[in-house]
């Protein structure tokens, strides 16, 4: 195989499907802070653990280190501008987003399809990212949404219709 340059690269992964999400945080004076993640993976069942990755100098990192609570996001198919709007960085990020805060102090983004409230257990380097991997501590799913998917570039929808006949 020939070598390929980095905007090969970044086309071969927007090849692969996959779903997205907004992470959310606090810093040490409680204020909120979000992101827009598309490298979320889950590891295992028992104990419950999910991977993300976050770029080594993004300004989050501190706030998601070893024992720092996060809550992720998945979006639903109409969360388009929620995405594009975690994606930039921007001073008052939760003007004009309908939210709530969790019993413990994270913020949620509401009508999400799922939330997976976790609990960084370790960070990994790994190239330009660090490797967040979290244990669940609590969770709610929505099934009945249809998730946001994020392919070549450009965010699709699944069609559910289709995927319940053929089951």
């Amino acid at each position: 195989m020939a070598p390929f340059t980095s905007q090969e690269l970044r086309k071969g992964f927007a090849s692969f499907a996959t779903g997205v999400t907004v992470i959310t945080c606090t810093d040490e004076d409680q204020k909120p802070h979000g992101i827009t993640i598309s490298s979320f993976n889950t590891v295992s069942l028992e104990p419950p653990l999910i991977l993300w990755s976050l770029k080594q100098q993004s300004r989050l990192m501190p706030w998601v280190e070893v024992g720092k609570r996060h809550l992720i996001h998945v979006l639903e198919r109409s969360q388009e501008g929620l995405a594009m709007h975690f994606a930039n960085v921007k001073l008052d990020q939760f003007a004009g987003i309908d939210l709530k805060i969790t019993d413990s102090g994270l913020t949620l983004i509401e009508h999400c399809v799922a939330y997976y409230e976790c609990e960084t257990v370790s960070v990994h380097v790994g190239g330009d990212h660090h490797i967040i991997v979290a244990k669940v501590i609590n969770l709610k799913n929505h099934p009945e949404k249809e998730p946001l998917i994020f392919a070549r570039s450009q965010f699709v929808g699944l069609d559910m219709m289709e995927i319940k006949a053929s089951q």
